[in-house]
């Protein structure tokens, strides 16, 4: 029979180094020897007490590969595997290859269980002090400071990554979770309403194929470029008042979708429109494809309008929001709006000051009072009917 073990671990000094040392053995019973990384014994005492808590959660492989894994060569791992499509869209791709540029130049050699809340919020007051360089030819120039919501969006790249790295065991927690942004950034995720006088109002000033999107996705909540720019006319079935998606950002986005009266009328006005194009939104500069961005004639039909910008996403928020005006329940909206998370609902539906006014007007001041009220007139009614009758 094996003698009992006195101690889980041990802290000894090692002949010829300042460092600590730790020895350990694993749930296999193997014994494992490793520097501590540190001169203070009571730090060493602390990474000995976290090696034997990941064993016992069966976490010490995965901590121990995660410690000689670094930002850079996990940030590629996870570029490949969990950024690319039919994982992520193309466009998620490509931001991400954006924002892994500067992350990667700023943690890229550090090891990926080192990085700490402190040194990402270092690096967030940093880039947001930095300015915004552009290639020129006769080298590269500087312009205005980088704005708040690029530094941002990195930040969220950046917690993605190390959301993955946790659920695949190589980080006990994510350190994003301990930082706090820098600086307050203004609109950020927050869905613009677009009301009906508005609309004809951008309408009224904008070129026809334009009017027509503006139309289908108020009326269909398609999402812009991954699934109504790139459609083709044989996805449109007019007669059953329907069009197919066979592409998608999520797999429930997959699916056939209803047409109401205004979006055939706008879907008709497009088809003549494109001409024998089999694109519904061809290019005209090319022909064999279709329009990949519509920013500039947007922001240029805003500014015609009158119309302070927002974002021609915010159109299918407009779309949730007027389901739910209309009564529709929030799941049946999650259902047309093809999201299989009923908390995105939020994001998109957006109750207006007009529509809490609304609610305001129906709010009864005597709601406690009224049932009292109603049994003391029914008690002091009670005799009277009695000598009436006698």
């Amino acid at each position: 029979m094996p003698r009992a073990r006195k101690y889980d671990g041990l802290v000894y000094r090692r002949a010829g180094t300042d460092f600590w040392w730790i020895r350990y053995r694993d749930r296999k019973g193997i014994a494992r020897r490793e520097s501590s990384q540190t001169v203070d014994w009571e730090e060493a005492n602390k990474r000995l007490r976290d090696r034997l808590q990941a064993r016992d959660n069966n976490l010490l492989e995965a901590v121990r590969k995660g410690e000689t894994l670094t930002y850079g060569q996990w940030a590629d791992l996870f570029l490949e595997n969990y950024s690319k499509p039919p994982v992520r869209a193309e466009k998620t791709h490509e931001a991400n290859l954006r924002c892994g540029k500067h992350l990667k130049a700023a943690f890229g050699a550090s090891p990926l269980a080192e990085l700490t809340a402190d040194s990402i919020e270092l690096y967030l007051r940093e880039r947001l002090r930095q300015r915004v360089r552009v290639k020129a030819k006769l080298g590269y120039r500087e312009l205005g400071a980088i704005k708040s919501t690029t530094v941002h969006q990195e930040f969220r790249v950046l917690r993605r990554m190390l959301n993955v790295a946790v659920r695949k065991k190589l980080l006990i927690a994510n350190p994003c979770s301990g930082v706090e942004f820098p600086v307050a950034v203004k609109g950020l995720f927050r869905p613009h309403y677009m009301a009906w006088s508005e609309q004809l109002q951008i309408e009224s000033h904008a070129p026809r194929h334009l009017r027509n999107i503006i139309r289908i996705i108020t009326e269909t909540g398609l999402r812009v470029y991954k699934e109504l720019t790139p459609m083709r006319k044989n996805q449109i079935d007019l007669q059953n008042a329907t069009v197919w998606i066979p592409d998608s950002k999520t797999p429930t986005g997959i699916a056939e979708v209803p047409l109401s009266r205004l979006a055939i009328e706008a879907f008709t006005d497009q088809m003549v429109s494109a001409g024998p194009s089999p694109f519904l939104f061809p290019n005209h500069r090319n022909p064999s494809g279709h329009i990949g961005d519509l920013r500039t004639t947007w922001e240029k039909s805003l500014r015609r309008a009158k119309v302070a910008y927002f974002r021609i996403y915010d159109l299918r928020s407009t779309y949730a929001t007027r389901l739910s005006a209309g009564g529709v329940a929030d799941e049946w909206v999650t259902q047309m709006l093809r999201q299989s998370d009923a908390q995105v609902f939020k994001k998109y539906s957006q109750m207006k000051l007009q529509m809490k006014r609304e609610a305001l007007d129906k709010l009864n001041r005597r709601a406690n009072e009224m049932a009292a009220a109603t049994t003391a007139d029914a008690l002091l009614s009670a005799p009277l009917c009695t000598a009436a009758v006698q």
